[in-house]
């Protein structure tokens, strides 16, 4: 936070949420409290509140990033286990899940000790899990069974930490601004999602896949989209990328946003869902505000290294206190 552009980034999201509620209360003073002003007035709210969390994460340093990704993680997996019942074989899987590997692996993250970072758990979480479900005794949809809770690992715990190891990125020239690297994240994926959804409300007509989320139209996609894009490419000063890269990333970040998004909506349609939860008003749950950043947080991380030549095993390697640890 002692960074002024950061600090010029926050304050641009704070006035937009500004304009953003003037504008609501003006047409419900207008029109009055129709449902759809009423859901908007209730998402802008929840948008006070979560620019909140996250830029108090944010002041507290990496600490405080990995503290607030490690609670968002528990509560996405939360929401995607508890959707659909579990069965009693499974309680004792999921109790190591939450309390062993999912904390262990953000203390390889927050560490930082990339290589275990990278396997804890497509590796050492997947073989454990059907282990554990198997000793239980019961075989009533197993391979089911299993896979739903690798799968919700896989998407709330391991992608998502995606965007806090954000933070570790060696890019040559930007030291100390990594910070601002995962506003740009953050922010081009949500603002797409909002331009898509406003875009889709004025102009859409044309629904992408009807049966898995109707509000998805090929119009909210095309000019949502390509609002967002302009609008990440207008903050290349605040990020390692030329306005040429920066435009690409951010056209990136809306393709898997979207897709990310229609992929979790075919998930909740499977369960029979409208929301993953009602925890966050006029949104619906955690999980469905998070869903275009899971799948948008891992390709960013991974293709920013890349296009960096980042080096990340070698420049975070097993740390002295881990292997002291180890070794005694």
């Amino acid at each position: 936070m002692h960074d002024p552009e950061l600090l010029y980034l926050i304050g641009g999201v704070v006035a937009l949420l500004l304009i953003a509620s003037i504008t609501t209360r003006m047409l419900i003073q207008k029109n009055g409290e129709t449902p759809v002003l009423g859901n908007l007035r209730q998402r802008v709210r929840a948008w006070w509140w979560m620019t909140l969390v996250f830029a108090s994460s944010i002041s507290m340093g990496r600490d405080g990033v990995f503290g607030f990704y490690l609670l968002l993680s528990f509560l996405a997996l939360r929401e995607f286990i508890t959707l659909s019942p579990t069965p009693r074989g499974d309680h004792r899987t999921l109790a190591w899940v939450f309390f062993v590997f999912v904390p262990i692996h953000y203390l390889f993250a927050w560490a930082p000790w990339y290589g275990m970072f990278l396997i804890w758990i497509p590796v050492y979480a997947f073989v454990f899990i059907p282990i554990r479900s198997a000793l239980s005794g019961d075989t009533d949809r197993f391979l089911e069974r299993s896979s739903r809770i690798q799968w919700g690992v896989l998407i709330c715990v391991y992608f998502l930490s995606h965007l806090p190891m954000m933070l570790y990125l060696p890019i040559a020239g930007y030291e100390g601004q990594n910070a601002k690297l995962l506003f740009f994240v953050v922010f081009v994926t949500q603002i797409s999602d909002v331009m898509q959804y406003l875009f889709g409300k004025l102009f859409g007509k044309t629904p992408i896949a009807p049966s898995v989320s109707p509000s998805k139209t090929r119009e909210g996609l095309l000019y949502g989209g390509t609002a967002a894009i302009l609008i990440g490419t207008l903050l290349w000063w605040a990020t390692p990328f030329s306005p040429v890269a920066a435009a690409a990333m951010s056209a990136l970040l809306v393709a898997v946003g979207f897709f990310g998004g229609l992929v979790m909506s075919a998930v909740k349609r499977s369960l029979g869902a409208k929301d993953w939860s009602q925890g966050i008003p006029g949104h619906g749950g955690v999980l469905d505000r998070l869903d275009s950043l899971l799948f948008a947080a891992p390709v960013f991380f991974h293709i920013t290294g890349y296009y960096f030549g980042t080096q990340m095993a070698a420049a975070y390697s097993q740390p002295v206190w881990i292997k002291r640890l180890l070794e005694w």
